[in-house]
């Protein structure tokens, strides 16, 4: 099953570094960076506001645990956000490349 994982940086640079290792890797069909994000959490009891890229991930569900692993060993931070949701509907022909491109 296709699925999409949401994974925010620090900034351009890293999304980048990322999300060329997992498209490079067959790990990822497709990334999206998305500047401009705002994020506000709580880190370290603490409520934090951070300037934040996001990265919009399209791959296959059977690549995830490579997909997170991967992403682990180049974010910088301590405990990343790496989510994933199913894609329960899309066009057939993105969701054939999908398959087509993430290698299994």
């Amino acid at each position: 099953m296709e699925i999409v994982v949401f994974c925010t940086t620090p900034d351009t640079k890293t999304a980048e570094a990322i999300a060329q290792k997992l498209v490079e890797n067959g790990l990822a069909a497709c990334c999206n960076l998305i500047p401009g994000l705002t994020s506000i959490y709580t880190w370290k009891g603490k409520v934090q506001k951070d300037a934040e890229v996001l990265m919009m991930i399209k791959t296959d569900d059977r690549q995830y645990e490579k997909l997170e692993q991967t992403i682990k060993e180049l974010h910088p931070y301590e405990v990343p956000e790496v989510i994933a949701l199913d894609i329960k509907k899309g066009s057939k022909d993105y969701l054939k490349w999908i398959q087509e491109v993430v290698r299994l």
